[in-house]
């Protein structure tokens, strides 16, 4: 069972935390010395990095039509980043909140308390892993897929509805594997205190036949977690959750490269303890917890057809989400839930008509499960069964139009239907203008949707939830303006300017006839903001990389949102040390004071992690020291309303060892 959260509305003060911003001009000012990194990129080559999730094809990122940013195998080793959540607060306008059970990925200043980030669409080798009962994107642990395997993260902000449809509200992020021969032979083990947490990764790649890649992993994850204190509010219980925030996650990983055929199998199933009882269950109950298994393939064919002008590409993609729980209501209850989908996708690609590159494809989709299900289970005459199904498909069209030397524009339009909400478009439009070789100015427009999930429509137990089969869809507009400018080989500088509305925006409320809670279609939510960016590099191999964000959203009555920040600031620095084989790496993420749903105010805090990496000490192995938190702050992020709590703390200090052996 899970849920989304009632809106609150009310005043968050702006603050501007200066010792922090004086540290992201001096690091962008001051010199670097270093020995050298040979694995390190100059900031032109990095530019060079083709990007393949924001038009279904390789760009450039001068070419794209957003702010694209790009996350390396190199920063992820760089500063010791445990999942994908750790990866994306360094990026601007990110934020993450964790509720002891799941994290959430905001953007742009929106991220409700227990919304599961479905409106980010979540991608591995562009194939989806939102599921199409929560719609939820996996994040943290949940992500079937170990970091240590990802050659970059790639993230497209604003809406990618033009070309991936339902979800691509906010942004795309999508995972690109590490090639099979490049991992090789490898052995990972890892263990972080005081969480008790073990890890460890086996994997393996390499040619197996004539042009034939293929890559196995295997990890798995055990944590024994912390005993915190823990007020359960009107429960009116408080205690220690002694031995409830234990974790365990297992992922398997495979994938076949064939000439034009690719093949990739993901697998991942964790199970987390519940120490908050949530879902207002009853606090301090061993045995609760809530378990996801994900299970995604796909198959890719690639060819080109009448010469090198038109590229064909054809995938069949599947998946299974499947979560169990079980939680104590005065007895046990489980809340099981299985969704199950097929699907194809055909695009072509044709480059044959000059200063032209056009794009064209058919999607399907059909979700052939979206099963809910509640069981007493001391009482199963009490059961319930909700199972649906539904399908979704789309056509769309892109040109991207080099209209002189200096300039070019990006025309594209989705056209979707499915079986809740009808037909739904989704166009895309950008003028790119490289006013100087050093200079590209972006304008901007998007629009996405998403079509209300089977637990907002379909989930009715009579009791915490009715039903509401009317429920609309809502859709979000975004205008955007870009500026980036190099500064030499070695400094980027990147000014975004956005605004966005969230129209119809899907929220739980309270039906007037039955008086229980319901998912409804309220008031458009309304948001300008700025992100300010630098990434400088040095010869020698250091790296220097900041943004300042700040970000106004409001609903239609002036009202804020909770657990939106107004201001976000971030600097991460990374250089080889001049012995003994070592490179440091620190970062900062600052956040400024957030609304609870209750109205009062969590206060702002700045964030600390340092790494140290070791390479050389012993051959093929590689050594890594994170202090995680590193001066012990004491923070939260707000609860929702299936929380006890108003606020949910977050760990404290942590120390994490981890040891890659590659033979």
């Amino acid at each position: 069972m899970k849920n989304n959260t009632k809106q609150a509305a009310k005043h968050l003060c702006q603050f501007t935390h200066r010792p922090l911003v004086v540290a992201l001009g001096l690091a962008f000012a001051w010199p670097v010395h270093a020995q050298s990194d040979l694995t390190s990129l100059s900031i032109e080559q990095l530019m060079q990095v083709s990007i393949s999730a924001a038009s279904k094809y390789e760009q450039r990122q001068d070419e794209i039509a957003a702010a694209v940013s790009v996350i390396t195998r190199q920063d992820i080793r760089n500063f010791g980043w445990r999942t994908i959540d750790d990866a994306l607060a360094s990026l601007p306008g990110l934020s993450i909140a964790y509720d002891r059970q799941y994290s959430y990925l905001g953007a742009r200043g929106f991220g409700l308390p227990g919304d599961y980030t479905s409106r980010v669409l979540v991608t591995i080798n562009g194939n989806r892993l939102n599921d199409p009962l929560y719609d939820s994107a996996p994040t943290g642990r949940l992500v079937p897929l170990d970091i240590d395997l990802i050659e970059r993260i790639e993230f497209i902000p604003g809406p990618g509805g033009a070309v991936y449809g339902q979800n691509a509200m906010f942004g795309v992020v999508n995972l690109v594997t590490r090639s099979a021969v490049e991992v090789g032979a490898e052995l990972a083990a890892a263990y972080e205190h005081p969480q008790a947490s073990r890890e460890g990764r086996a994997s393996w790649g390499g040619r197996v036949g004539e042009g034939v890649e293929l890559l196995l992993s295997a990890s798995a994850m055990k944590s024994r977690g912390e005993d915190r204190f823990y007020d359960y509010g009107a429960a009116g219980i408080s205690g220690v959750a002694a031995g409830l925030d234990g974790e365990r996650d297992r992922e398997f990983f495979a994938s076949l490269r064939s000439g034009r055929w690719a093949v990739d199998f993901i697998y991942g199933d964790r199970s987390k303890a519940d120490p908050t009882a949530s879902y207002l269950s009853d606090p301090l109950v061993p045995g609760q917890y809530q378990d996801d298994r994900y299970l995604v393939s796909q198959v890719q064919y690639q060819q080109n057809l009448g010469g090198d002008h038109l590229q064909l590409t054809a995938r069949l993609f599947g998946g299974q989400q499947r979560y169990r729980s079980i939680l104590s209501y005065g007895g046990p209850y489980s809340y099981p839930t299985e969704s199950e989908w097929l699907g194809a996708e055909a695009r072509l690609l044709y480059t044959g008509i000059a200063g032209h590159t056009l794009l064209a494809g058919v999607e399907g989709q059909d979700n052939r499960r979206e099963d809910q299900y509640v069981y007493d289970l001391a009482n199963p005459g009490n059961d319930i069964a909700i199972e649906r199904s539904g399908d979704r498909y789309g056509l769309f069209a892109q040109d991207d139009w080099r209209i002189s030397q200096a300039l070019s524009a990006t025309l594209g339009v989705r056209v979707d239907r499915n079986n809740k909400t009808g037909t739904q478009w989704s166009p895309r439009a950008a003028l790119i203008w490289r006013a100087a070789p050093a200079t590209t100015l972006k304008a901007l427009y998007g629009r996405a949707h998403r079509a209300p999930n089977a637990f907002e429509r379909d989930f009715d137990d009579g009791t915490s939830q009715i039903g509401n089969p009317a429920l609309r869809g809502e859709s979000i507009n975004t205008f955007e303006l870009v500026a980036d400018h190099r500064v030499g080989r070695d400094l980027a500088l990147r000014l975004s300017l956005y605004r966005w509305t969230l129209e119809e925006i899907i929220t739980l409320g309270i039906d007037p006839v039955s008086g229980l809670p319901q998912y409804q279609s309220g008031a458009p939510v309304n948001a300008t903001g700025a992100e300010l960016s630098a990434d400088r590099t040095w010869a020698g191999g250091a790296r220097v990389r900041g943004s300042l964000s700040f970000q106004d959203v409001k609903q239609s009555s002036g009202g804020r949102l909770p657990n939106s920040p107004r201001t976000l600031a971030k600097l991460n620095a990374s250089a080889p040390l001049p012995w003994a084989g070592l490179r440091a790496a620190y970062e900062v993420q600052f956040t400024s004071a957030r609304l609870t749903l209750d109205g009062s105010e969590l206060g702002s805090y700045a964030l600390s992690n340092a790494t140290l990496v070791a390479e050389g000490w012993l051959p093929r192995l590689t050594l890594t020291l994170g202090l995680f938190n590193l001066f012990d702050k004491q923070y939260g992020d707000p609860g929702a309303d299936i929380n006890w709590q108003n606020a949910l703390e977050r760990d404290g200090r942590s120390v994490r060892l981890k040891a890659v052996y590659r033979f």
